[in-house]
């Protein structure tokens, strides 16, 4: 299979933009209310070591993705096994995002189109790109990086009349434990997801790169993140924040500047949408290569049709209606928590082990 190589500053783009992709108006982490904004910055600090996990594991046996290391690590029977597991569990991962766009792009504005229509426009953009291979979408990255920045700046500073610090205040006034399980949910959502790049990333241009890639994009995308969640907080309050579906989006329609600047929220669902279309594209790419890895084919590309096609069709059918969908979203974390904390932190010791014997063995 060919292997693609992005530079670090690709690689940490693309990081961003999947961390703020679906979590740049669907907030997580509001049961920690009025300290929701410590909950984002313990997130980001719980967030730390597990991207050093994501990247040890990638830099043990260079030159190889996730789905390698796993079967390296062991062996065929079971290392088979697991990328099934992972494969399916991305595919699953990725038609819930889709669900997610398409709700929301029909709440927001086209609200007589079918929800079909809506998730096939973003497949078919996401196809598209990928057959160009990640690097083409790496290099796009870098500048719709650019534009999310300079939205997020100016939002920011156009809201702060409709701030009120009363909002985050007083500080832990229900103690540490909502904090604590508001961390949780932010860590699982959105910053624990960018294991999925293990299973995309092989080939760097240097040794530190997939530590550097990891660090610096979950610390920026973290920081972005919080400016965009606690923008919404402040503005919105606790309460009002978790009875809306979008707050960031409900808060930027309170935008007004005089009658004259108001209705810009259509710039963030531009931005959520493109977003968006970034993670579904990297959850395509991971699906495709899983896929790519069980049947011994060399090149993902050839498969990504059929695989967009049956991943669309599951986000189509998976729930009744948005309702169903944040009803699910419940549960969710503790569904994921073994794909994304569990499974890694024991495929990276099994990785180190397996690295030590094959050194000693060297070494005879």
């Amino acid at each position: 299979m060919e292997r693609e190589i992005v530079s670090d500053k690709q690689g940490i783009t693309l990081v961003v933009l999947f961390i703020i992709g679906s979590s740049s108006i669907q907030v997580s982490g509001l049961k920690a209310e009025n300290d929701f904004w410590l909950a984002i910055i313990l997130a980001i600090f719980m967030s730390l070591p597990l991207a050093l996990i994501f990247a040890r594991i990638l830099s043990i046996f260079p030159g190889n993705n996730l789905f390698d290391v796993i079967e390296i690590c062991f062996g065929k029977f079971i290392g088979k096994g697991l990328v099934i597991v992972f494969t399916i569990f991305i595919f699953e991962e990725g038609a819930e995002l889709l669900t997610n766009v398409g709700q929301f792009i029909i709440i927001s504005s086209l609200t007589e189109t079918s929800l079909a229509l809506v998730m096939l426009f973003v497949v078919i953009l996401a196809i598209w790109v990928i057959k160009l291979g990640i690097e083409v979408l790496a290099r796009w990255s870098e500048l719709f990086v650019i534009v999310l920045s300079a939205f997020v700046i100016i939002s920011v500073s156009l809201l702060t009349p409709d701030m009120d610090i009363n909002n985050v205040l007083p500080v832990l006034d229900k103690g540490i434990k909502p904090v604590l399980f508001g961390a949780f949910e932010v860590l699982i959502f959105p910053l624990a997801q960018t294991f999925t790049f293990t299973m995309l990333f092989s080939n760097f241009q240097k040794k530190s790169s997939p530590y550097r890639i990891y660090i610096m994009g979950c610390l920026i995308g973290g920081i972005i993140l919080f400016i965009v969640s606690v923008n919404g907080l402040l503005v919105l309050g606790a309460d009002e924040a978790s009875n809306v579906y979008y707050p960031s989006y409900e808060a930027i329609k309170r935008m007004n500047i005089g009658g004259f600047i108001q209705r810009v929220e259509i710039i963030i669902a531009i931005i959520f949408i493109l977003g968006g279309f970034v993670k579904a594209s990297i959850y395509l790419i991971a699906t495709s290569i899983g896929v790519t890895r069980i049947f011994n084919f060399k090149d993902y590309r050839f498969i990504v049709v059929p695989v967009a096609a049956l991943m669309l069709n599951l986000a189509y059918f998976e729930f009744e209606n948005i309702i169903h969908f944040f009803r699910f979203s419940e549960v969710w974390y503790f569904y994921v928590f073994p794909f994304l904390i569990l499974l890694p932190i024991i495929i990276w010791i099994v990785a180190e082990i397996k690295k030590k014997r094959l050194q000693r063995r060297a070494l005879k």
